[in-house]
């Protein structure tokens, strides 16, 4: 792939960031006409094709080569396409696509903790009030009521809570292995894999794809996230892996909820209140007291200095 210069990599973040921030409120419109489960099993059997072919004509590593490459395959299509998409889906049905892309960005949180966990990395008391602030922020999204603690809006906002634990988690549960397989090869059998496991378990909650009803919003819905949001999104992330560390990768996920406020108001006239933006701060703030070394390194980086 042909590198590209620090401009158009700034602005190939930023339109990853607003892409897969849009996705929310795709899922959010076709949720309308789709079971969820076989809906995001339709949408990464679509986006798997397209960039294992990529893989195909870009790379001779098209398919996994070791008991390594399939063990990735398995974590990552398990739980970062699979689990992950499963309750991020039933999650929507309950609450708006920018609620669910504030608390999906409690990921990096999330991460942190289970690296802590169960890799054993040390986590200063910086670190711990950082957890506090992101749990504080999900609260404030959720805002449960003694009273209704099954109200629709708090059963979504934990469904999705699980969706961001599970992305959480298969990143914490990768980090450990080597392996040379390229990320456009693990990604599209990753997608393959949780499409097959996504529709498994479609079929033995009782979805149907009978139930689905085909329009031209339903398509497009589908199409958009498949194509647009989903491989060719991760097209651009491939492009832009190599050059940003993960630390400012994860900073896209603090675009996505700013990216599906804007289009939720904009095509569904849907606007978050006060709480629930000042719960994306909290949860934003804690991710910064949690990398705040890698931010400082990565902004002195970008300035030409050096971190402290």
């Amino acid at each position: 792939m042909v590198s590209v210069n620090g401009r158009v990599a700034a602005g190939l973040f930023v339109l990853l960031g607003l892409l897969w921030g849009s996705s929310f409120v795709a899922i959010e419109v076709g949720l309308a006409y789709f079971p969820p489960l076989q809906f995001a099993a339709l949408r990464f059997f679509l986006a798997g094709l397209i960039v294992l072919g990529y893989a195909a004509v870009s790379t001779d590593y098209w398919r996994p080569h070791s008991r390594t490459d399939w063990t990735l395959v398995g974590v990552s299509g398990g739980l970062l396409i699979g689990a992950h998409h499963a309750f991020l889906y039933l999650g929507q049905e309950h609450v708006p696509g920018a609620v669910a892309a504030i608390v999906i960005s409690l990921g990096p949180v999330l991460t942190a903790l289970f690296a802590t966990g169960i890799l054993g990395d040390r986590i200063t008391p910086l670190g711990v009030l950082g957890f506090g602030f992101g749990f504080l922020g999900v609260g404030l999204v959720a805002r449960p009521d003694p009273n209704a603690l099954l109200s629709s809006d708090v059963v979504g906002v934990a469904t999705v809570f699980v969706a961001s634990a599970c992305f959480a988690l298969g990143a914490v549960l990768t980090r450990p292995f080597s392996s040379d397989i390229p990320a456009r090869t693990l990604q599209a059998w990753a997608m393959l894999f949780g499409a097959a496991l996504l529709s498994v378990a479609g079929v033995a909650t009782g979805e149907s794809l009978a139930a689905v009803e085909w329009s031209g919003v339903a398509v497009g819905s589908l199409l958009y996230l498949a194509v647009v949001s989903g491989a060719g999104a991760f097209l651009i992330y491939f492009e832009l892996l190599g050059r940003f560390g993960p630390t400012q990768i994860n900073l896209i996920g603090y675009l996505e909820p700013v990216s599906a406020t804007l289009l939720s108001w904009a095509f569904l006239g849907q606007l978050i209140d006060a709480v629930t933006a000042l719960g994306f701060v909290s949860i934003f703030a804690g991710f910064a007291l949690i990398k705040r070394r890698a931010l400082g390194e990565s902004l002195a980086k970008a300035r030409g200095g050096t971190a402290d």
